[in-house]
């Protein structure tokens, strides 16, 4: 198929204007997980402003944008949802008010990632104007829900319940100027302890549990900084880039990065402050590289030299999400989000490949502002924090890849900020990637790399 890459970049610099005007309206409303009704109605309300074929949102507060009317679905998704704004005196601006100026527009959610949506919702609009749908498709944008709260729970809803599979999915998740192929994989892990109270004069008339998971956390952390030699008692996670430890994957565990655990929270018991604590449970984020399952990462837990020696009095598990989407919709889901590397020459990772060659060059494009940090860096890359492909293409293997505006640096982080030429590009991107699809070299075995499900029956 022959286009014209001068005719589509210069579509989306003429909308650079309104996609920057609509970026800051959804930056306006504050939209933390759960809480995304009015930034929904904002985004449907712009998708039927630009003539979609279809816009509803379905049971769990997804928005879905539909455009052509072939028998096989495109897509393309980008999470509504935003972390809080934390400690505002952090922040040199109001984070929803925000600002912009010839080159960034500034406010919470600009790069994590609302930014994406924008640049998707104004690609269709684009393909309407050109007459770019391609044929035998439907396109379809989605704003999709509790990504920061569960990422992939919106796209599990999408799957099981709307019954939606699309032939793949561009995520618009910030990725710098780059185009990733996969991410490590995440698990959120529990370690409850038990202990026996008694008055604070005396504790050796009791069992403290807090002084019993210090020992734990002890391990915990010697599981995360440790080195793997042979006389390491607890062989820490750099083990998974050895193929003496990770045969079949340490390659793909080099590209991902190694996993790691870190302690996230922590709780606990007590008659009072003046008696030992009953019992004391953390939390652990557990990010997986290639060659990590959940049943491993459970049983590492559970082998650990502290956790042993407490035996029955210590429990380990993995947490399950439940909190009620903003329509009121429960869908409970694992706390498990697995890990994903495409092959670089499958066909819907080789379409962005060749949609940036063919507009931008083979290096990573920007803002002047933005080059400092991709410059020199490879155009094909992966990311670092997680996103909705831990079910897209983690769970259910529907082919994923990655390309956005923002910078991952940028997410969570006080005075976020986005680069408008990004939108633009983003946009055209789209646009010509979804043309340049060649499903004659679409092959079954795109992943590299998987998790997969857990044997938990999810519907």
């Amino acid at each position: 198929m022959s286009l014209d890459y001068e005719r589509i970049k210069l579509a989306a610099a003429d909308y650079g204007k309104d996609m920057n005007a609509f970026l800051r309206k959804m930056i306006s409303i504050p939209s933390e997980s759960a809480e995304e009704k009015e930034v929904a109605h904002c985004i449907k309300e712009e998708m039927e402003k630009l003539g979609f074929d279809k816009v509803e949102i379905d049971g769990l507060g997804n928005v879905l944008g539909w455009i052509g009317e072939g028998d096989k679905i495109m897509a393309l998704d980008g999470h509504i949802d935003t972390v809080g704004i934390g400690n505002r005196d952090n922040w040199t601006h109001d984070p929803y008010e925000g600002y912009e100026d010839d080159e960034i527009i500034y406010g919470r959610g600009g790069s994590d990632q609302e930014g994406g949506v924008c640049s998707a919702v104004y690609a269709g609009k684009i393909m309407k104007d050109l007459d770019l749908i391609p044929k035998g498709y439907r396109v379809l944008v989605v704003g999709s829900v509790m990504e920061e709260d569960c990422d992939g729970l919106c796209w599990q809803y999408i799957y099981n319940k709307d019954k939606i599979v699309p032939e793949f999915v561009i995520s618009t998740e910030p990725t710098d100027g780059g185009i990733y192929r996969g991410q490590r994989g995440r698990m959120e892990i529990r370690v409850d302890v038990r202990g026996i109270s008694c008055h604070g004069s005396a504790p050796e008339r009791g069992d403290n549990a807090i002084m019993k998971m210090a020992d734990i956390i002890q391990d915990v952390r010697a599981l995360n900084n440790n080195g793997c030699e042979d006389s390491t008692m607890i062989r820490g996670l750099v083990k998974m880039l050895d193929p003496k430890y990770n045969p079949d994957h340490y390659e793909d565990a080099r590209f991902l990065g190694r996993g790691s655990c870190t302690i996230s929270q922590i709780y606990f018991t007590s008659p009072s402050r003046c008696a030992v604590a009953d019992s004391c449970a953390i939390s652990i984020d557990r990010r997986m590289t290639a060659g990590e399952t959940w049943e491993g990462c459970l049983e590492e837990i559970r082998g650990l030299p502290a956790v042993k020696k407490y035996g029955d009095d210590v429990k380990v598990s993995m947490y399950m999400y439940d909190r009620p989407s903003w329509t009121g919709e429960v869908y409970e889901t694992e706390s498990y989000f697995p890990t994903w590397i495409n092959k670089e020459s499958a066909a819907h990772v080789q379409m962005l490949i060749d949609a940036h060659h063919a507009l931008y060059g083979t290096e990573r494009t920007g803002a002047p502002s933005s080059m400092s940090t991709r410059t020199g860096r490879p155009l094909t890359d992966k990311w670092t924090f997680s996103t909705n492909g831990v079910s897209i293409q983690g769970r259910y293997g529907i082919p994923c890849v990655g390309f956005g505006p923002g910078a991952e640096s940028q997410a969570h982080a006080p005075n976020e900020i986005t680069w408008k030429q990004d939108l633009v590009t983003c946009a055209a991107m789209y646009v010509t990637a979804l043309n340049l699809y060649d499903e004659s070299k679409k092959t079954d075995d795109v992943s590299v790399y998987r998790g997969g499900k857990t044997d938990n029956d999810i519907q």
